[in-house]
């Protein structure tokens, strides 16, 4: 059989876009891609909580991927929001994801690479899998950034779908202890992720002095506690932590 020289550079160029794909894989064990998976299992939980299927909970899970998004939507359920507020407050969510495309994008991009295929994966934009990009796609040969990539969020995405349902439907097996726990994980998920991601002395106490400002809030304006304690929490902190970085330079 003979074979040409173009049919042989395509040969190799898909074993070496293979090779990445399997090596973006790799990322799923570790620990950010872990640590989501954690919060996953209460996110699954907190479905359960909120009356949905599990074949809702999964096909919220795979469309939204964005976990505050999907609480929201969670939120807007229990609270029954119409469908309009519901998806504005998702919108209002998910605009924060869109200079994480901006920004993702032409570093994915190569001279080959095809629109619907960059479309496809910015699907799968969310903080850690932007993270775990923009740390690594550097070290990675441009023609093969976009199986990279895939081979970490995409995979990531999916195996994140199947654990809210097997967790959702394992639900009634677990005692409501540990039912509890799993719930408690998102939270804890979303402090990790904050305090990990904050690059400045303010934005770390910001987490601190919040948390401290929610009896206040709550005393000041009942049902607008974390609005109140954000605002009191991030002025303080921001203060305080401007103080300190300029007492650094000095």
């Amino acid at each position: 059989m003979v074979t040409s020289d173009d049919s042989i550079d395509q040969a190799a160029s898909q074993g070496e876009r293979l090779t990445w794909f399997l090596r973006g894989m790799r990322g799923l064990v570790s620990a950010p891609a872990l640590i989501l998976m954690s919060a996953f299992l209460g996110f699954a939980g907190l479905c359960r909580e909120a009356g949905i299927t599990w074949i809702e909970a999964s096909f919220l899970t795979l469309t939204v991927w964005a976990l505050p998004a999907q609480i929201i939507i969670l939120g807007a359920v229990v609270a029954g929001a119409s469908l309009p507020a519901a998806a504005f407050a998702v919108t209002l969510s998910s605009v924060r994801l869109m200079p994480m495309v901006v920004a993702l994008m032409p570093e994915l991009r190569g001279a080959q690479s095809r629109k619907g295929t960059l479309l496809f994966l910015s699907h799968f934009v969310a903080v850690t899998s932007w993270v775990f990009a923009m740390e690594r796609l550097r070290s990675v040969p441009r023609n093969c950034r976009t199986s990279y990539y895939a081979g970490f969020a995409v995979p990531l995405t999916l195996l994140n779908t199947v654990i809210v349902a097997i967790v959702f439907n394992l639900m009634d097996e677990l005692p409501a202890m540990a039912t509890g726990a799993l719930a408690f994980l998102t939270p804890v998920y979303f402090l990790c992720s904050l305090y990990g991601s904050a690059r400045e002395t303010s934005g770390r106490m910001a987490l601190g002095s919040g948390m401290l400002a929610l009896p206040i809030g709550h005393w000041l304006a009942p049902g607008f506690e974390l609005l109140v304690a954000g605002l009191l929490g991030g002025v303080v902190a921001y203060l305080i932590g401007r103080a300190i970085d300029g007492r650094r330079v000095a």
